[in-house]
């Protein structure tokens, strides 16, 4: 019954946005949400090359997991929270193929008609880009009120129909891809073209895995903010649910809409910028594939305790209990991989 409610959410949002009929919606809806879970930069990089290496792998790589909480306030919108279970903010699928030693060339350009010219010509060259494009206007994605950055790559130019791949195929006009390519003022229209193959050598697994525990347990951006990120950041996570009273805590700031606020909280977990389990068990995928058993077991379990955080339909501070259950998981895995 929950699930069917939280769907009728998604759907009624998309008939507001696109002007859609409900059956239309809900197909929709239900196509870009019944594509099998995986991680999307990983998955979609592991497509790029051709199943060269596995999704975890490429995961791992990519810098793996990671742990970003906020509530950021728009005017004219309720409380937005964002998690990024996922590596962050460095993008994943250009830390992959360094990783892994594999040549590609990143550009940018300000002008729309060279970018145009650069897509055309890695085609040309038989090649797939990877496109950083604004996901808010992508139309088979959720609307956001601001222009959140998503990894696509073009998989044909049929005329002035753009053909993609985002966890599905997918297409749009030409004008309408490059209006979203256009709209990131910091990425805008980066293409990222693989320009040979792997080579023969081992990827960086330890220095993955490395900045993978740097991230989590220290500093990531190096100001005020880092509070929000990693072990820092479930911390306060946690503990913002218990708080009953004080005006950051979820009672006073979602009390008026807790549905919204678990709906959005199992997307952050299970869906968005992640993997199923908050990404854990995929990073457990490539603690098992590099030798690293032990943490991958703990990772394992910290996944079906996010997936609990994620489809608890509880009061707030019974919430923030089974947050610190996967807090303490996550401080026993990063104890077993700091060594690395």
């Amino acid at each position: 019954m929950t699930d069917q409610k939280h769907l009728k959410r998604r759907v009624r949002d998309r008939m507001a946005r696109t002007g859609e009929s409900y059956t239309t919606a809900r197909r929709r809806v239900t196509a870009h949400a019944s594509h099998p879970r995986h991680h999307h930069e990983s998955a979609l990089l592991r497509r790029v090359l051709g199943g060269a290496y596995s999704e975890a792998m490429l995961l791992g790589l990519g810098g793996g997991i990671g742990f970003m909480y906020f509530v950021f306030e728009y005017a004219g919108h309720a409380p937005m929270l964002t998690i990024v279970a996922q590596a962050h903010p460095e993008p994943m699928i250009p830390r992959a193929l360094e990783r892994a030693g594999i040549p590609y060339e990143s550009r940018r350009t300000g002008s729309a008609k060279v970018a145009e010219r650069n897509l055309r010509a890695t085609l040309d060259a038989g090649r797939q880009p990877i496109c950083r494009v604004a996901r808010h206007q992508l139309p088979w994605r959720p609307s956001l009120p601001f222009p959140d950055p998503v990894d696509v790559a073009v998989t044909g130019l049929d005329g002035d129909t753009v053909h993609v791949y985002d966890d599905e195929p997918g297409e749009l006009p030409l004008s309408g891809f490059m209006a979203a390519w256009s709209a990131l003022k910091k990425d805008k229209h980066q293409l990222i073209e693989i320009t040979g193959a792997a080579p023969a050598g081992e990827p960086d697994v330890t220095g993955a895995i490395s900045d993978t525990v740097a991230k989590l347990t220290g500093p990531v951006l190096g100001n005020t903010f880092d509070v929000n990120f990693g072990l820092s950041g479930m911390r306060k996570l946690a503990a913002q649910l218990a708080d009953t009273t004080g005006k950051q805590g979820w009672t006073r700031r979602f009390g008026d809409d807790p549905g919204s606020a678990l709906d959005r909280l199992h997307d952050c977990l299970e869906i968005e910028y992640t993997a199923p389990g908050a990404t854990r068990p995929l990073y457990a995928d490539f603690l098992s594939e590099t030798g690293h058993t032990e943490a991958a077991e703990v990772y394992r379990e910290a996944g079906r305790q996010w997936s609990r955080v994620a489809t608890a339909r509880t009061p707030f501070p019974e919430l923030a209990e089974l947050v610190k259950e996967a807090v303490r998981l996550e401080e026993k895995g990063m104890a077993l991989l700091r060594p690395v």
